[in-house]
């Protein structure tokens, strides 16, 4: 059976921040209940295996799960925080002798080589178009999201056997057009910096916790998991989230099944 394992649940600066000495940072560098690497998943199954996002977490992530090596790897859009890692993928591909395979929106993977352009030497580079691709037999289709002030990203939507899930770390207000894909799903996972986000809107770029709750409201998931999170979400509080929703943390595991 398929799994999902959150690999990081961190906003793009990852929890600690290294400058703060609040309440959720202090206890990050502690207990580390809330240490966040920067957001990241592995989907994985009997027909294999993938992770969505490679940031520049990639390594201690992979530290942390004793895993040497990634073949594939899906990403949602070319901000350093989720695309920081690849260098150090391409090297171990390097070192290991074998080709790692990258998977993004044609878009997404022209950013990608203009910003690290020897990638290709180690790395094939697959642009998805409208038909998406399938990792894992996993049919995968990706469409652009809203990002606020940071412009797009992409969200994932996954079907396998009857079970259909998505992956939408960063977005904020999304029209109804964009909406669309979130409905009808078993699992929604959805990126919430903030529990109550107090920035000018013109300056912000992913949903708060209370806006989330609201688009949960209208797709109504099966069950839901808060993602990308900043040093605001102190996961030793209570938010008194509705049932069927909560918190990822670092290394929770979820099957992708009925």
């Amino acid at each position: 059976m398929d799994q999902l394992v959150f690999i990081g649940t961190g906003d793009a600066m990852g929890v600690p921040r290294v400058y703060c000495d609040c309440k959720v940072c202090m206890e990050a560098r502690s207990t580390g209940l809330n240490r966040r690497y920067r957001s990241s998943v592995a989907v994985e199954g009997e027909d294999g295996a993938f992770l969505i996002d490679c940031g520049p977490d990639w390594r201690s992530g992979m530290e942390l799960r004793g895993q040497r090596f990634a073949e594939h790897i899906l990403v949602t859009h070319a901000h350093f925080d989720h695309i920081g890692g690849l260098p150090e993928w391409a090297d171990a591909c390097r070192w290991l002798g074998r080709r790692g395979q990258l998977y993004a929106p044609a878009e997404v993977m022209d950013t990608i080589i203009r910003q690290y352009p020897w990638l290709p030497g180690n790395l094939d580079m697959h642009s998805l178009n409208e038909q998406g691709c399938q990792l894992a037999g996993w049919d995968i289709r990706g469409w652009k999201v809203f990002h606020g002030k940071n412009g797009y990203s992409y969200a994932y939507r996954l079907e396998k056997r009857g079970y259909v899930w998505a992956y939408c770390s960063d977005s904020i207000a999304l029209p109804e057009e964009q909406r669309k894909p979130l409905h009808h799903l078993d699992l929604l996972v959805l990126g919430t910096s903030f529990y109550h986000e107090q920035a000018e809107f013109a300056t912000r770029s992913v949903y708060d916790v209370i806006e989330a709750l609201k688009l949960l409201h209208e797709v109504r998931p099966a069950r839901a998991l808060f993602t990308h999170m900043s040093h605001d979400i102190d996961l030793r509080h209570n938010y008194g989230l509705p049932d069927g929703s909560g918190f990822a943390v670092n290394g929770l595991t979820i099957p992708l099944h009925d």
